[in-house]
């Protein structure tokens, strides 16, 4: 016998949360506010139903949320940020509602809806994190792998920050220019994603500060390249 799962979040303000919904192109297919609030959306498919939403409990705090499974994740972030930043005039990538940054390569991106309900929307053939980062790697080069599977996949960037801050601390007199720089400009980019310019310029001038070859110094300006495209993401009006 076939069966269906539909997943059951928070409803908030219906009519608010239904219209953001209406932005990222699902189609209301239920609305009732009485005897309880209760709607329901769909699209490409699948379904999100809402219902009642209890007091003084915050959604993201109770890990209110779902998965949405798709073939190819990037064209729906390419879309829903489209549709946020004409919807917002920015993009809402602190707060909520809110949605997370995109890297090339990266297999998925949450959404957060104005209740604070999570919709995490993951590619169906993304690979298992090697978790602790990849045993082929070791030192500062390690850190840094299990601080991408952090930043991307567990989308942590606290817990990310601060096994890097640890890790150029315990492998200093280890670590080559390189990875410090790439640590470095990882960093970087966290920075940019919370909105802290000042830090970015410190984080900077420590990868300027480097001895770097000519050839290592392009590689870290290459990464540097995320904090760019991430700074254009969050500032672009049109």
């Amino acid at each position: 016998m076939a069966a269906i799962s539909v997943p059951m979040l928070w409803a908030g303000n219906l009519p608010e949360t239904l219209d953001f919904y209406r932005t990222l192109g699902y189609k209301v297919t239920y609305e009732m506010t009485r005897p309880y609030p209760y709607g329901a959306v769909e699209r490409d498919g699948f379904q999100l139903h809402f219902g009642p939403t209890p007091k003084d409990i915050d959604a993201q705090q109770a890990h209110i949320g779902c998965l949405v499974f798709v073939d190819d994740v990037e064209p729906w972030h390419i879309e829903f940020t489209a549709a946020l930043r004409a919807r917002y005039g920015r993009i809402p990538a602190r707060g909520t509602p809110r949605i997370t940054r995109f890297r090339p390569g990266q297999t998925r991106f949450s959404v957060v809806d104005p209740v604070g309900n999570t919709i995490l929307y993951v590619e169906r053939d993304e690979p298992d994190p090697e978790y602790g980062g990849s045993k082929k790697l070791k030192g500062l080069a390690k850190v840094l792998d299990n601080a991408r599977i952090l930043r991307d996949e567990k989308m942590d960037d606290p817990t990310a920050v601060r096994i890097i801050e640890v890790g150029l601390r315990r492998h200093a007199a280890t670590a080559s220019p390189l990875d410090r720089g790439r640590a470095l400009a990882m960093l970087a980019e966290i920075a940019t994603a919370a909105g802290n310019p000042a830090r970015v310029a410190e984080l900077i001038a420590e990868i300027e500060a480097l001895d770097l070859t000519a050839l290592d110094r392009a590689a870290v300006a290459a990464e540097l390249q995320t904090v760019t495209a991430l700074q254009h993401w969050l500032n672009a009006t049109d």
